[in-house]
């Protein structure tokens, strides 16, 4: 059945199922996409000299102009503002310093607690009643409604973070979680409910990500797109053990709690207890940027339309030290997606490859904060968006060594499977579904999703499973080490436990999907059961009706 979709996927996209398209220039790029470029390109990103490259830094500042210069040296044409490579993202700073107590206890910051304002003031303070809302999700299409019947207004909602699929897999998508699993969305949606605050329970199950990661990502130096204030003061995460101990004070039982939320007919309730938390902060603007380099199509009657090639530069700069480090360097997360793209663009550089479509090369600024410098391209749309083809996303992508195949999110949601198949079946690489990332809700975790939410077909490659010279559970043990001692953490930097082997063959796949998706006759098309379809079909020319 998967050979057959990924047959009729081809051909949605217009595509020869044997290969077609010039493939000695194709596959003299693919040929050239170099271990050597991209690593080159990873240590000089990573390196300590830029300081982890937080957004809106001298290190983060550095790493834009030199993408921007590698864009000069490959010949692409500028794509920012002004004729410039540089697409103005402008931000909010500020370096939180919260306190938060729960019926009178005061809770240990941050071992117990992380707390960011939700309003661009110095001084932010809520002195507001509990309310337990389960999921804190409302989704009619599923028949689901943690609000129903309880008024939030002015108070802060207790939630739980991913959906009821992680225990029912009768419930939603099952364990493959859904955009209502996101952290970001029960933000929105408390919003809308008009809640004054947002405690997150953070446990490691089911946050998919340990406790220290929450305190790299959410203390230190923050930036945030400048956004219309909503009702929502404050925003942040509680350790279950300490909200545990909120509930027992309320007469409450959370584990019971917890598990009634997951089920149909799941009612909220108010606790008895009063949540008081300030945040302080020094708070300035600032920018960062986006570089974007455009490789012109070769076709009068598509040449306006392009295919994005993205990574985010930035990470997450100097923050609390690890074992004496507090240079939070980002090897693979992400200067080695930047390396890919990069490579990308020298390898079509040197075989003089062009597609149909133009190719934009994208390096954001802003993901790690919450895909800032992604989503402001969609805000403020930095061409028609109707003529974004389709969007490839390379983040975290694989050091650990080669692999038989590759994988990517997003590819089970539009014809753009067929080009990854055909891409990958050229690289003699098999194309697998990476199950641990679709549990993780990875597809709306980095800067393919601002595309997807503007119903752009995107994709974002992960590492393969299947690895050479490795035994079966090498590929679960690697993430999941790299998770637990390197994932936002200082310790994420480039050295003798990382390969860019199979960096190339994700890079050298990359590129040649890219050039199907150029080279198409039409544009990606949604799948008809995609829940994105609908803004995708929406998605249309000025003057040309919907579908």
């Amino acid at each position: 059945m998967r050979r057959i979709a990924a047959l009729l996927a081809i051909t949605a996209l217009g595509l020869p199922v044997s290969g077609g398209h010039a493939q000695t220039a194709v596959d003299k790029a693919a040929k050239a996409v170099s271990a050597d470029v991209i690593q080159a390109h990873i240590e000089f990103l990573a390196s300590d000299a830029l300081e982890g490259r937080g957004s809106g830094t001298r290190g983060g500042d550095i790493a834009a102009r030199y993408i921007a210069a590698q864009f000069v040296r490959l010949g692409l044409q500028p794509a920012g503002d002004d004729s410039s490579y540089f697409f103005r993202v402008p931000l909010i700073g500020y370096t939180p310093r919260p306190t938060l107590s729960l019926g009178g206890a005061t809770l240990a910051y941050p071992g117990d607690f992380v707390l960011n304002p939700m309003r661009w003031d110095s001084l932010v303070t809520v002195d507001a009643p509990l309310v337990f809302v389960g999921y804190g999700i409302v989704a009619p299409e599923y028949g689901w409604d943690d609000y129903a019947g309880l008024d939030v207004k002015g108070k802060v909602v207790v939630v739980m973070v991913n959906d009821p699929g992680l225990h029912d897999a009768a419930i939603f998508k099952g364990r493959v979680l859904t955009y209502y699993a996101r952290w970001t969305y029960k933000y929105e949606e408390a919003a809308r409910q008009g809640a004054a605050g947002v405690l997150l329970i953070h446990t490691d199950e089911s946050a998919t990500y340990p406790w220290g990661t929450v305190e790299g990502s959410g203390t230190g130096q923050q930036v945030r797109l400048e956004t219309a204030p909503t009702s929502l003061q404050v925003a942040g995460w509680v350790q279950r053990d300490v909200m545990a101990r909120a509930f027992t004070a309320a007469g409450s039982d959370l584990d019971q709690a917890m598990t009634l939320a997951g089920k149909q007919g799941f009612k909220g309730f108010d606790l008895p207890v009063q949540a008081a938390a300030t945040v302080r902060s020094t708070m300035a603007r600032t920018e960062t940027y986006n570089v974007l380099g455009r490789l012109p199509g070769s076709d009068p009657a598509l040449a306006a339309e392009v295919v994005v090639l993205g990574a985010h530069y930035d990470h997450l700069g100097i923050a609390k030290p690890v074992d004496g480090d507090s240079i939070y360097n980002g090897a693979r997360d992400n200067a080695a997606g930047v390396g890919e793209i990069l490579a990308i663009a020298e390898a079509m550089h040197r075989a003089d490859l062009t597609g149909k479509r133009s190719f934009l090369f994208a390096a954001f600024g802003g993901e790690e904060a919450g895909l800032l410098g992604s989503q402001a391209m969609i805000d403020r749309p930095f061409m028609p968006l109707y003529n974004v083809a389709a969007m490839l996303n390379f983040d975290d992508p694989n050091l650990f060594g080669r692999t038989r195949d590759v994988a990517a999110i997003g590819a089970d949601q539009s014809s753009l499977l067929g080009a990854l198949q055909a891409a990958a079946r050229l690289e003699g690489l098999q194309v697998s579904e990476d199950s641990s990332a679709m549990f993780r809700g990875s597809f709306f975790r980095s800067d393919n999703f601002p595309f997807v939410r503007a119903g752009i077909p995107s994709i974002s490659f992960q590492p393969g499973s299947n690895y050479i010279g490795r035994p079966a559970t090498y590929s679960e043990k690697v993430k999941s080490e790299w998770t637990a001692t390197r994932y936002h953490r200082p310790q994420d930097e480039f050295g003798p436990w990382y390969s860019v082997d199979g960096a190339v063959q994700e890079s050298r796949v990359g590129l040649r999907t890219a050039i199907y998706a150029a080279d198409a006759s039409a544009q990606p098309t949604w799948d008809v059961d995609s829940e994105f379809r609908a803004v995708g079909e929406a998605r249309t020319r000025p003057g040309q009706p919907g579908k």
